[in-house]
């Protein structure tokens, strides 16, 4: 049975297929110690390597939500602090976070070694929806729920429109953001241009994923 190199690649490192594809144009990787075809079929007995390391196959796709808690790190070099590999046992430490949420961010994180899975919930084109729960260092002017709903918040890398409703009545602290766009702090740095600390930033749902009541910060699910 073949598979063709690009998949075999996105299925064994979860890498996209674009981006295996760009490994591939840039030489970095064999195929039995030599440059491959294109669009070359990988067979059971080839030996892949990308970037000197082998591509083992890998025979499913695997994919877990964990529910993050603050004060991890969204990495596997920690610097000295604390991964979510910490949380993790070993038989799932191989999968890569799909996005990012920040040291101070909690709630839910998909984790996968499908490279298509990856590339469909990140890549603007797909417009997935993330929703959160925010806590606002003081109460949200009307004025500036309506600029940042209606109008945007001009931020250094372009226009920042995000979709606000209480999560409770009365209550300007405490705020679900719904958002199309993943930019690095971008919730944060909304509010932050406005005067406003995020207290606290909890995600909630990720494209068709949403994040069980009863799943404890730390545990993890097989989706």
């Amino acid at each position: 049975m073949s598979v063709r190199l690009n998949k075999y690649i996105a299925q064994s490192t979860g890498l996209s297929r674009r981006t295996a594809d760009t490994a591939i144009e840039d030489g970095r990787v064999l195929v039995n110690g030599q440059a491959p075809q294109a669009g070359q079929q990988i067979q059971e007995a080839d030996r892949v390597t990308l970037d000197g390391k082998p591509v083992e196959p890998t025979t499913s796709t695997q994919t877990i939500l964990l529910n993050k808690p603050v004060g991890y790190i969204v990495s596997r070099t920690g610097q000295g602090g604390r991964t979510i590999y910490d949380l993790l046992p070993a038989p799932v430490r191989h999968l890569k976070p799909v996005g990012r949420l920040d040291k101070n961010s909690s709630g839910l994180l998909l984790l996968t070694n499908d490279g298509d899975l990856a590339a469909e919930l990140t890549h603007p084109k797909f417009q997935k929806v993330k929703i959160y729960e925010i806590s606002l260092s003081k109460p949200l002017a009307p004025l500036h729920r309506q600029m940042i709903s209606d109008f945007g918040i001009s931020l250094e890398d372009g226009l920042s429109q995000l979709g606000l409703e209480r999560l409770q009545d009365g209550d300007e602290l405490r705020w679900r953001v719904t958002m199309h766009e993943g930019r690095n702090r971008q919730i944060r740095r909304t509010f932050q241009a406005l005067g406003y600390e995020v207290k606290r930033l909890h995600r909630t749902h990720f494209g068709n994923y949403n994040l069980p009541n009863d799943l404890e910060f730390g545990r993890y699910i097989t989706l």
